[in-house]
């Protein structure tokens, strides 16, 4: 009887947080694939990637922030991954492999487990927001992705293989000036930076052991890495005084500042390692008061803070019909 109160007890005091942090829940898509959606700076719009009829992998679309007029704005062909806006809310960058076939590259072979293609045909664009591509911004061999942008310092963050390892770089926004910010061996990613432009967030998976580190390269090598392992790292916007955040030894991911810059909102499934349930936690820049913000029971992830501060946004399986059916969420944020 007292366990029964206390889970009753416990699950109320859960549900009570995710009401304090979450009302008016909005879906903006509604079938297919749909992930990593990011605001434009005056909050009107969202770029996202989805795979939906008739692409067969991933584009770039943009939509306004209640969901209307969703439509492409890469070019069609490839594969597509982590489209963002700039400063001036009238250009984007993403990656794409269109240049090095029009078809999608093949999926990852998943006799090896659960594993992400870290394709070497992905290069990183600067396109209009209506889909015109300006310039290549990166050609070195191999992967680079992963781009996010700083509006108040304009620099790019993303990751790159151009070192032979994947590591984060920064550069301006025409592709000038790219510098290599981490070099310890294994897989740097999914990096943000703070608004004020001086610290970055990001996941990373260092093998600790030559038994690990033999995988993470033989996995490398045929344009693979395994994600279920990721820590937190945060650091100086120029990498210095990196600290990891987590030690949970599953998969923790998709990181973002709070507006304040004192806390970092992320997805981890650390309730349940290896497994597919993730949910949103959050937790003090210097490693303390981890808390975990909802408790939906799927997949949910990538979340990002609307400009304002009042509105996030993020991806789950929630009310999912089918089940690698992902969509788009708007919540108003409370906290």
């Amino acid at each position: 009887m007292r366990k029964t109160l206390l889970l009753a007890v416990a699950a109320a005091s859960l549900a009570a947080a995710e009401t304090i942090k979450f009302s008016d829940i909005h879906q903006l898509t509604h079938g297919g694939q749909n992930a990593e959606a990011y605001w434009a700076p005056d909050g009107k719009r969202l770029i996202f990637q989805t795979t939906r009829p008739p692409y067969d992998c991933d584009q770039i679309f943009v939509m306004n922030a209640d969901g209307t007029d969703q439509h492409l704005v890469s070019t069609g062909k490839g594969r597509t991954t982590c489209g963002y806006f700039l400063a001036d809310n009238k250009h984007i960058v993403y990656a794409s492999t269109h240049l090095a076939a029009d078809a999608c590259p093949p999926s990852p072979d998943r006799s090896k487990g659960y594993v992400w293609g870290v394709f070497s045909g992905y290069d990183i664009f600067l396109a209009t927001d209506t889909g015109k591509i300006e310039k290549r911004l990166t050609d070195a061999p191999g992967y680079d992705a992963e781009a996010t942008i700083n509006w108040k310092t304009g620099n790019i963050l993303f990751t790159s293989l151009a070192s032979g390892d994947l590591d984060l770089w920064t550069m301006r926004p025409d592709g000038s000036a790219k510098k290599q910010l981490t070099k310890a061996p294994g897989y740097d990613g999914g990096a943000v930076y703070s608004r004020d432009g001086k610290k970055m967030v990001w996941r990373a998976n260092y093998p600790k052991t030559p038994e690990e580190m033999a995988k993470y390269k033989s996995l490398l090598a045929e344009n693979l890495t395994a994600p279920m392992k990721m820590e937190l790292v945060v650091a100086d916007s120029d990498g210095r005084n990196a600290k990891t955040l987590t030690n949970f030894g599953c998969a923790s991911f998709a990181p973002t500042f709070t507006p304040d810059g004192k806390k970092i909102l992320f997805a981890s499934n650390k309730h349940e390692c290896d497994g597919r349930k993730f949910e949103l936690f959050m937790i003090n820049v210097d490693g303390t008061g981890l808390e975990q913000v909802t408790n939906f029971g799927g997949f949910t992830s990538f979340p990002e803070f609307s400009p304002d501060g009042k509105t996030l946004v993020f991806c789950s399986d929630r009310d999912a019909k089918d089940r690698y059916e992902f969509n788009i969420f708007t919540a108003k944020w409370g906290k």
